[in-house]
C-alpha cells in the first residue's frame, strides 16, 4: 500500500486496489493512512474468507523467476529449495488444488489429502505438481483466522465507504473458489438480508453506482432516464449464493435475471437458465483510474 500512495501522490492518478484480501486490522489501517495522505482511493473485495490464485503465487519463495516458467521449472527440478519446503509445512493443510491440468484426480482435495494418495509428502506432491502443470496448477487459499473472527474481518472491510464489489471469479478447473458463482447473491443475501452490513440501498452503492462512477462510466450504475438499462432483478426475500466449498459450481437461488443495455442478456424461466443475447458493449472509462492487484 505504501507503493500504491507513493504513485498516486506523484502522478495524481486516482488508484483501485483490485481484490483487497487479508484481516481487516491490517488493509483498514492501509486504507485510512492512504485517505489521509489525500490519495483518492478505493478497492474491491469479494465476501469469502478464502482466497484463490495460482499455486505457485502462494508456494515459490520470492527468488524463483515464475513469470519465466522455464528458469522456475528448473529451479523446481534442482535441490535448491529444499530449506524452503520445510517452512510450508502449516500451509500445506490450508491449500485445495482448484486446477490440476493432467491430474484432475486432485482436484478438491487438499494438498495433505493429495499427496497421502500419491504416497509422498506434501511439499514433494506440491512440487511434482508444479512442474507437471507447468507451473498452470491453482488452490482455494485458507486463511489462518478461519472462523467467526475471520468472518467478521471480512464484514469490517465490505462495510468501509472506500469499498467497491468483486468477485475475482476463476472460472478454470475443476473444483474452482465458489466466489465466481456466488459472490454477488452472497453479498445481497447474507451481507444484506442476514447480517444487516448494507441496506438495500448501501447495496447498490457498493456493487453498482461507486463502481461505475470509479471507473468513469457515467451512462451506468443508476437507473435513470438516460442512462444505460444495466438491470439486475432479484427477489430481495429470497435470494441467497448456493455455491459452497464443496460443491463451487452451483448457482444462486432467486437471481433472477440480468438486461444489458435494455436488451434481456441473462434470466430464467421455471428454474431453467435463459441465455439470452449479449448485448454488451466494451466499456471505457471516461477518467485515468490506476488499478493494482
Amino acid at each position: 500500500m505504501a507503493e500504491v500512495v507513493e504513485i498516486a501522490r506523484s502522478s495524481g492518478a486516482a488508484m483501485h486496489v483490485s481484490h483487497l484480501h487479508g484481516p481487516a486490522d491490517v488493509l483498514l489501517p492501509l486504507v485510512e493512512s492512504a485517505l489521509a495522505h489525500d490519495v483518492d482511493l478505493s478497492f474491491d473485495t469479494y465476501p469469502y474468507l478464502r482466497g484463490s490464485t495460482i499455486l505457485a503465487m502462494i508456494v515459490l519463495p520470492p527468488q524463483v523467476p515464475a513469470a519465466e516458467v522455464d528458469r522456475a521449472l528448473d529451479v523446481l527440478e534442482s535441490s535448491s529449495l529444499a530449506d524452503w519446503w520445510p517452512t510450508l509445512d502449516g500451509l500445506w493443510p490450508r491449500l485445495t488444488v482448484s486446477h490440476a491440468p493432467g491430474e484432475e484426480w486432485a482436484e478438491g482435495l487438499t494438498i495433505v489429502e493429495a499427496a497421502v494418495r500419491k504416497g509422498v509428502p506434501p511439499s514433494e506432491f506440491c512440487r511434482r505438481l508444479l512442474v507437471d502443470t507447468r507451473l498452470e496448477a491453482g488452490c482455494v487459499v485458507g486463511r489462518p483466522d478461519e472462523g467467526p473472527e475471520g468472518e467478521e474481518s471480512v464484514r469490517r472491510v465490505l462495510r468501509h465507504p472506500a469499498h467497491t464489489g468483486g468477485s475475482d471469479g476463476i472460472y478454470v478447473g475443476g473444483h474452482p473458489h465458489p466466489r465466481g458463482w456466488g459472490a454477488f447473491a452472497r453479498f445481497l443475501g447474507t451481507h444484506v438480508r442476514e447480517l444487516g452490513d448494507w441496506t438495500w440501498q448501501e447495496a447498490v452503492v457498493h456493487l453498482a453506482s461507486h463502481p461505475a462512477r470509479r471507473f468513469g462510466l457515467g451512462d451506468r450504475g443508476l437507473l435513470r432516464q438516460g442512462l444505460a438499462a444495466d438491470v439486475v432483478v432479484i427477489d430481495p426475500a429470497t435470494v441467497a449464493d448456493l455455491a459452497t466449498y464443496a460443491a463451487p459450481r452451483t448457482r444462486d437461488r432467486d437471481l433472477r435475471g440480468a438486461g444489458v443495455g435494455g436488451a434481456r442478456a441473462v434470466g430464467r424461466r421455471a428454474d431453467r437458465p435463459y441465455p439470452g443475447a449479449s448485448p454488451a458493449p466494451h466499456l471505457l472509462s471516461a477518467r485515468p483510474v490506476g488499478s493494482v492487484r
